[in-house]
């Protein structure tokens, strides 16, 4: 039934101004605006839904989106100098990363809480 369907994920935030101001500005994404909810357009031709819940938004636990770079050192760098701050944890080094279990990946957060992440390819 579902096999030709065009499936796609979404997500919500508290604010969608903010959400599209981070996620076009601050990652470089395409995002278009329809109905008051954006479509994050990423690679591969896929788009993502991202719906307002307002006060009742909360935040995911868990990573919503992974990005894989070819360099993540250059990632964190690049992302850094647009002002995205990445999270800090006793498993990760200076810049935010962790290394050695598993792929290098750093960690970051929307302005709505949601974590992201980019990931060594």
């Amino acid at each position: 039934m579902f096999e030709h369907s065009k499936a796609f994920s979404g997500f919500s935030v508290n604010d969608i101004a903010q959400a599209k101001q981070f996620y076009g500005e601050k990652l470089g994404l395409t995002v278009t605006e329809e109905n008051g909810m954006l479509r994050l357009h990423i690679a591969g031709g896929a788009s993502i839904l991202v719906y307002p819940k307002g006060d009742q938004h909360t935040p995911a636990t868990f990573t919503i989106l992974n990005f894989p770079v070819e360099d993540v050192d250059t990632a964190v760098d690049e992302l850094s100098a647009r002002g995205v701050r990445f999270e800090k944890s006793e498993w990760v080094d200076a810049k935010g990363i962790q290394r050695g279990r598993g792929p290098a990946i750093a960690w970051f957060k929307d302005p709505a809480g949601n974590f992201l992440s980019v990931l060594q390819n």
